[in-house]
């Protein structure tokens, strides 16, 4: 029965957007859901679809400053975050976080997408071109095409292809990805600074998905490598290892001092809370101090790398993030559910976060993660491998 009759009808132009749509990404499917929507969880399933690598969101220490700052903050600014920039509004966690990455400032905002969109409108002039890697987060070329931007691809890790477009178009922004989020590569940062240095561009680095893994305490990629003064922009998603819901901008310049007045997603967006803030704050405390955790996490990600790659895995990853390349959405589907019928469960990246035939199943590893488990993962992929019916690139 059809619950939706008794509201107006589209007009035929919505309507048949819509029905194409839901013919191409619903109907298309075994089970009539989008191919991401597989079965759910159950206790004893090995879920590695959150980004939560550190496995912070339920940490206790964490979680009682976040009531406390609950409980004793009376007043939240329930406003756009461009009235809050003067010196007394300022949070001390955007020092702290500066500090940390050891880069001048650093500004707090809503979420990792914000923290990409804000930066490229904010530095950006209609054509300037943006060089970014083929495989670079989707919000990093949605941030260059709102402002008018020129964004040019360049093929993934690969720095004689920048040269090249970077001699064609000339100076411009180069823009990547630490840790890449989809099958787990690392860039060759200081390659890519060196080609900036040389040609008279800008380097922006998205370090969502190595802040917090990365480096001697979890400063990332770009300290790790000594490259904090020499790179110009960094930005993360601290829905991450942070297991929070924010984003922020790091700048070796005065990028952030006019940022928050000519952005849009900064002006018409609503301040992070005081609670949230300081929620923040005792997690970058945390992260500081868990060293264990992330030799943990290392030594699990090169140890499930080295066994999927024996089984015969075409396996790039470099990091904690780990892919199957399942190829077109129909095998993906068969993969998935072999897999999720025995208690495996990865993150399916399919269209707009992959193309339509080079689809993956991503593997988040996170620090909760037992020997048993990854051995049961291990078996599980071995025997999918097996399977005359499946295929893997």
């Amino acid at each position: 029965m059809n619950t939706f009759n008794h509201y107006p009808k589209l007009p035929n132009f919505i309507q048949d957007r819509l029905n194409v749509i839901t013919n191409d990404i619903l109907e298309s499917t075994q089970n009539g859901k989008h191919l991401v929507l597989g079965k759910r969880p159950i206790e004893g399933d090995i879920f590695l679809q959150s980004n939560d690598y550190l496995s912070l969101s339920n940490e206790p220490e964490i979680i009682q400053e976040h009531i406390r700052s609950l409980d004793e903050n009376a007043y939240s600014p329930v406003m756009s975050g461009v009235f809050l920039q003067d010196n007394d509004s300022k949070p001390p966690l955007e020092l702290a976080l500066a500090n940390y990455l050891h880069f001048d400032s650093c500004l707090v905002v809503q979420s990792g997408w914000s923290a990409n969109t804000c930066l490229l409108q904010a530095i950006c002039n209609p054509n300037t071109p943006v060089y970014i890697d083929f495989l670079a987060h989707m919000s990093l070329w949605e941030g260059a095409r709102i402002v008018g931007a020129q964004p040019i691809p360049f093929m993934h890790n690969n720095v004689r292809h920048l040269k090249r477009m970077i001699r064609q178009h000339g100076p411009g922004i180069i823009a990547v990805d630490s840790v890449y989020s989809t099958i787990g590569t690392v860039a060759p940062l200081k390659e890519i600074v060196d080609v900036a240095k040389e040609n008279g561009c800008a380097v922006l680095v998205d370090e969502s998905h190595s802040l917090g893994t990365h480096g001697k305490h979890g400063e990332g990629l770009v300290h790790a490598l000594g490259l904090s003064k020499r790179v110009d922009f960094i930005t993360a998603s601290l829905a991450k290892t942070f297991a929070y819901r924010a984003g922020a901008i790091w700048c070796n310049n005065r990028t952030n001092d006019v940022l928050p007045f000519i952005a849009y997603p900064a002006i018409f967006s609503s301040a992070m809370l005081p609670h949230e803030l300081d929620r923040l704050s005792k997690t970058l405390e945390v992260i500081k101090r868990s060293d264990k955790e992330r030799r943990h996490l290392q030594d699990m990600a090169k140890y499930l790398t080295i066994e999927l790659k024996r089984i015969g895995f075409t396996i790039r990853s470099e990091s904690q993030i780990i892919a199957l390349e399942t190829g077109d959405e129909a095998n993906t589907e068969k993969v998935r559910d072999f897999l999720e019928e025995r208690g495996v469960f990865g993150a399916i990246f399919c269209r707009p976060a992959a193309p339509a035939n080079k689809n993956i199943i991503r593997f988040s590893l996170h620090t909760k993660l037992k020997q048993s488990q990854l051995d049961h993962v291990i078996e599980v992929c071995k025997e999918a491998f097996d399977q005359p019916e499946l295929s893997f690139i």
